[in-house]
């Protein structure tokens, strides 16, 4: 047997907390159930999920934490020289500090500021931030549903930030004003220090880790009632649902090998995997990075692939009372309830 091999076996018979290396946490969230699928790294025990979250005795204000065990460590108590929030976290440039008070655990069950879930309410697991930006058909299938030849170069567009939401919120619908309202799962890259003219080959660096998103998108707005301009189509009140989580770069593997779903009402609609993604994070990166800075948490919706409502047959389109489900692999899944505004 080798060293390395007989070294992860030791680790893995240390950590007698944990009975496997897939565990799920269920938090009650108005009802729904958010689930966060997490694979322990027992080789990096830097290796981190980021969380956003509210005490159930103090619902207005957010904390960052990360997952530890069956529970959340609030880094600002655990160290009060760290941020409060995520997004301070990453202008402060403090996230390796962040790692560092992590690598100190021995185990989660020995940590002592492991707050439980019954605590806390998972909220979006980042917010405050400058821009949201996106990638329009940007899967193969995606393409192959619209009968599409693949964009050339990536195409862009972006949604406003105070878009943003977590699992403890729901997407809330003007259904006097749109009635075309769609579904879009999507890989969202988060930037983790500031970054202008990158090159492709050093774009991973400027990443500080992954997060799952939904692109709702008001159809009739995005092709019919804005002349072809996709802002106010994606830039509706709640339209860029987050969560649950965000995996840092060194757990997440290889981003453009996961598998992404989306479902509504427990009826899968979208099942795919990211390396259908057509232009690859490095290069978007590169693209982006050429005519703008982004900045410290920024986000990057890499695309959605083949699956939304508008492209089935007969078309289907969100309605109050409506569940959807995104999950994507190494990161997890939420649940988002859709309401009447």
């Amino acid at each position: 047997m080798n060293y390395s091999l007989s070294r992860r076996l030791l680790c893995r018979r240390a950590i007698t907390c944990i009975k496997s290396n897939l565990l799920s946490e269920i938090i009650p969230s108005k009802g729904l159930a958010v689930e966060i699928a997490r694979p322990f790294s027992v080789t990096q025990n830097r290796n981190m999920k980021l969380v956003q979250f509210s005490y159930k005795n103090d619902q207005k204000k957010i904390c960052a934490g990360y997952l530890e065990g069956d529970g959340i460590v609030d880094i600002n108590k655990a160290d009060p020289s760290l941020g409060t929030t995520v997004i301070e976290i990453l202008r402060n440039n403090q996230i390796d500090n962040v790692k560092k008070l992590k690598s100190t655990t021995k185990s989660p069950c020995q940590c002592p500021n492991v707050v439980p879930m019954s605590a806390v309410t998972l909220t979006t697991p980042i917010h405050g931030i400058d821009k949201v930006m996106c990638i329009g058909l940007n899967y193969k299938d995606h393409c192959e549903e619209q009968k599409l030849n693949p964009p050339p170069v990536p195409m862009m567009f972006s949604k406003f930030a105070s878009t943003i939401i977590g699992p403890d919120q729901a997407v809330r619908l003007r259904t006097d004003v749109t009635r075309k309202v769609d579904w879009e799962v999507e890989l969202v890259v988060v930037i983790g220090k500031k970054a202008s003219f990158v090159k492709a080959a050093d774009a991973f660096d400027y990443i500080v880790g992954y997060t799952v998103a939904q692109d709702i998108s008001a159809r009739d707005w995005q092709k019919e009632k804005n002349m072809g301009q996709f802002l106010l189509g994606k830039s509706m009140d709640t339209f860029c649902p987050l969560g649950p989580c965000i995996t840092t770069s060194d757990e997440i593997g290889d981003p453009q090998s996961l598998d992404i779903k989306c479902s509504v009402n427990g009826v899968l609609k979208q099942s795919s995997n990211t390396n259908q993604l057509i232009h690859k994070i490095p290069d978007v990166i590169e693209r982006l990075t050429s005519v703008m800075t982004l900045l410290p948490g920024d986000i990057i919706l890499t695309g959605t692939p083949g699956g939304v409502g508008m492209y089935r047959d007969p078309p289907e389109y969100l309605q109050p009372g409506d569940v959807i489900r995104s999950e994507i692999q190494n990161i997890g899944a939420f649940d988002i309830k859709i309401e009447k505004f």
